[in-house]
């Protein structure tokens, strides 16, 4: 039996997707959600990096859907944590950048993570990192592994 290609993640901050590739299969899309403050690599510029990049960590697994994660911890959701602004919520997969321009990427906490605001999934809305809606998360987060390429393109 023909082993298929490991998964890469190609990221279309134009379209506001994500593309789950097998080779040159598209195997899943799903919507995301890109910084509202542009693209960029500059440290405190809540901005979306683009480029190349792996998979540094995976944060979250067997956590309930809706985990909110502090400093990649979970902790008690209460009320007024939920009415945050932008929530790092049920899994977290931390990037790394593999290109001299965003190589300040791990640095920065970028990640693709789930949020307490998937109403805004599809347009540009977060502080820099790649917001999903936390189901979808949670089915990306089990089909690629620490090491799976990243690009996200503009």
């Amino acid at each position: 039996m023909k082993k298929s290609p490991d998964p890469k993640i190609d990221i279309s901050a134009r379209k506001q997707q994500l593309a789950l590739k097998s080779g040159r299969k598209t195997v899943a899309h799903y919507p995301v959600s890109t910084s509202r403050f542009g693209l960029g690599s500059e440290e405190g510029s809540f901005k979306t990096p683009t480029g190349k990049f792996r998979i540094a960590e995976k944060i979250g697994d067997g956590m309930p859907l809706g985990t909110v994660f502090k400093s990649r911890r979970p902790v008690k959701a209460t009320k007024k944590l939920l009415r945050e602004e932008d929530l790092v919520m049920t899994r977290i997969l931390w990037l790394d950048g593999l290109d001299r321009s965003n190589a300040n990427t791990h640095g920065r906490y970028i990640y693709i993570h789930g949020t307490n605001h998937e109403e805004s999934i599809g347009v540009p809305a977060s502080h820099g990192c790649v917001r999903m809606r936390n189901a979808d998360l949670v089915e990306l987060f089990d089909r690629v592994a620490v090491g799976t390429p990243v690009q996200i393109r503009p």
